[in-house]
């Protein structure tokens, strides 16, 4: 069984050669140059015969044992020769390895595209993060193709809007009711960009949509004879509005019929008056008491609840609940509070 070399490993089906190799705290760079015939001009795709420069790209590559793994490649800038081309020099790219504009290869962007495809965004982005690759979900997000949209609406279309920024950006997601998949979404929700889908996708049948006008003005005028039905969750949703605004309006029906449905029921014996039971006086009591009396002084005298905080020295959460909190409730609350401690106390005891 032979040994491959690190170049086999890292370049295996690419025209690169390895140079040098730099171990970093923060993992492994290595140093390649293509070792290739010169490439042909991508405007006139002559062949390119003169060397312009040279400079260094810098390329995130997969990651190599549990390691971030850095490509610095050095590439050449070639003369087009060519008299009639637009462009003046260009780039070599190296096939399977490196394109234009982009910071990783060609293998990294293909890993990141199956993570974006499988998981999606945010799960997607916690692999990543596992696998020590820099990727954040809006990059996942980005590598997805849009799927292809069908020439022809399916049997029963689905419309609906949604809102990527609620209250000021929404978009209109069309589905295939019957093989529950979306089948296209638009930019906005308007009729006119409905209209022109419809025109451009004919063979819906029943098109099923929520109470949008916008919606029905472009079905009448796209496609006249197709048939309108509401879905489920809109007839549950229309019916709960429905039977709200009715009981609203009849509100006073309803409390009449209340009061002579009660009082025919028999009067409940009186409740017993048992004593109250008085709160022992400790520390923590008092100083609630007084503290209470002080907020609800400057509360009274129109005082912030900023300015009690800096007068009293609290905090402005525990200013709020003094001022909105019986003084009942803030006994009984501090009496709690009190009695873990002598539970100790006689434990220790």
């Amino acid at each position: 069984m032979g040994v491959c070399s690190l170049d086999e490993v890292l370049f295996r089906d690419v025209d690169v050669r390895l140079e040098a190799v730099e171990f970093t705290a923060e993992g492994l760079n290595v140093v390649a140059a293509p070792c290739g015939l010169p490439p042909r001009c991508p405007g006139c795709h002559a062949q390119a015969r003169r060397v312009h420069s040279c400079y260094e790209r810098c390329l995130a590559e997969r990651p190599l044992a549990g390691r971030r793994l850095l490509v610095r490649l050095r590439v050449r800038r070639f003369f087009c020769d060519q008299a009639a081309g637009r462009r003046r020099t260009f780039v070599e790219q190296v096939g399977g390895l490196s394109e234009r504009y982009r910071r990783s290869s060609l293998g990294l962007r293909a890993l990141l595209r199956q993570a974006a495809v499988e998981l999606g965004g945010r799960a997607g982005e916690r692999l990543c993060r596992r696998m020590h690759l820099a990727a954040g979900r809006t990059r996942l997000l980005e590598l997805l193709d849009p799927p292809p949209v069908p020439e022809r609406a399916p049997r029963v279309l689905g419309v609906d809007e949604f809102a990527s920024h609620r209250g000021r950006t929404y978009g209109t997601i069309l589905v295939d009711v019957e093989a529950g998949r979306v089948v296209d979404v638009l930019p906005d929700r308007t009729s006119e960009t409905f209209a022109a889908w419809l025109r451009e996708h004919p063979g819906a049948e029943i098109i099923c949509r929520d109470r949008a006008s916008a919606y029905t003005r472009a079905i009448k005028e796209a496609a006249p004879d197709t048939a309108e039905v509401a879905d489920r969750w809109h007839l549950l949703q229309n019916l709960a509005a429905a039977v709200e605004k009715t009981c609203h309006q009849h509100r006073a029906c309803l409390r009449k019929r209340v009061d002579e449905v009660t009082s025919h029921i028999p009067e409940a014996p009186p409740l017993m008056q048992l004593p109250l039971h008085e709160l022992p006086r400790t520390p923590i009591m008092e100083r609630t008491r007084h503290r209470h009396v002080d907020v609800q002084k400057l509360v009274a005298a129109g005082w912030t609840i900023s300015a009690i905080a800096r007068r009293l020295h609290l905090d402005r959460k525990t200013v709020r609940r003094f001022r909105d909190t019986d003084l009942d409730q803030l006994l009984a609350s501090a009496n709690e509070r009190r009695q873990p401690e002598c539970w100790n106390r006689s434990s220790r005891t």
